[in-house]
């Protein structure tokens, strides 16, 4: 498998570096209050207008009610004064920005490799961008679109962050689950399985799992039992969770030239990524028990083909 190493030999240290990751928790206003003073630097929700909806909710992929609208327009002008509350907390000062902030800005700004995460689960739903340019990395996170977390590390701690983002919350209680720990099927059964439970038609399912062929079970190719099959692969659909999507993408001259994909779904025991891949004219489906510290790996090949 082509690997890339997340800590590539970087070139000397960005000056706004200093050890440990750091991170802050600004609010919308406090945000792009500071994306202005950096010369009205762009913020990666504010790079793509949603079709019909200029506000940050549609920009986040988000949804509301006209009840959530009116009570998120209330939360938000609720907040304190953006430049009062900067400088309060030292982060603007009579000399400038913090030299960190603005870093991490403009780093968000200008970017050669760029990660769009989405991660859902029950109970929460994160955005979070992530931006590498030489040896360092700026991060930016909300789960409401009222407060934000950046933060900025050096490449050989990014990993550790990937872990962090694709961390199941502690009240999500795990239990076994029907999908076994790695499965490769012909992609349009899968598909089609999920076709014929959302019409609810349950018993077309061993009628399409006696056309599967021959399977790949934790690494192993052989003929899968059909009742086995069956229920792995309606587990797929019914035991789902949650998500976790990366959209990679190499910027190059302000401009996206290439861009990969990475998807994982939440199951009864935890994340397993799903990998569509091409066996002779076949388009499969592969599914894997993964762990949060996987991320980074699972990522490695997709990042190796947009930045070859």
């Amino acid at each position: 498998m082509v690997t890339i190493d997340l800590t590539t030999p970087p070139p000397p240290a960005a000056s706004f570096l200093d050890g440990l990751p750091r991170r802050l928790a600004l609010t919308l206003p406090e945000l792009r209050h500071v994306a202005s003073l950096a010369g009205d630097a762009p913020l990666p929700f504010d790079l793509v207008e949603a079709s019909g909806n200029a506000s940050l909710e549609g920009r986040l992929g988000q949804s509301r009610g006209s009840a959530e609208d009116t009570a998120y327009a209330a939360a938000l002008a609720s907040l304190h004064d953006a430049d009062d509350s900067l400088r309060r907390r030292g982060l603007i000062t009579d000399d400038g920005i913090d030299p960190g902030l603005t870093g991490a800005i403009g780093l968000l700004a200008t970017p050669t490799l760029a990660l769009d995460l989405d991660v859902a689960a029950p109970g929460t739903q994160v955005k979070a961008w992530h931006r590498q340019a030489g040896n360092a990395v700026a991060t930016l996170a909300t789960s409401d679109g009222l407060v934000f977390e950046l933060a900025w590390f050096s490449s050989d701690q990014w990993p550790g962050e990937l872990a962090r983002v694709a961390d199941i919350p502690d009240d999500v209680k795990l239990s076994e689950s029907s999908v076994p720990e790695e499965l490769d099927l012909p992609f349009h059964l899968v598909d089609a399985t999920g076709e014929a439970l959302r019409a609810g038609r349950s018993d077309l399912v061993p009628v399409l799992m006696s056309q599967h062929g021959e399977g790949i079970v934790d690494g192993h190719a052989e003929p899968i039992d059909d009742s086995v099959a069956a229920t792995a692969v309606a587990a797929i659909h019914t035991e789902g969770r949650g998500r976790l999507r990366v959209l990679a993408a190499h910027v190059s001259d302000e401009a996206t030239t290439d861009v990969g994909l990475v998807s994982w779904v939440l199951l009864a025991d935890g994340w397993h990524s799903l990998t569509p891949h091409q066996v002779d004219d076949e388009s499969r489906l592969s599914v894997r028990r993964t762990q949060p510290a996987d991320l980074a790996s699972e990522l490695a090949p997709v990042l190796a083909q947009v930045t070859a």
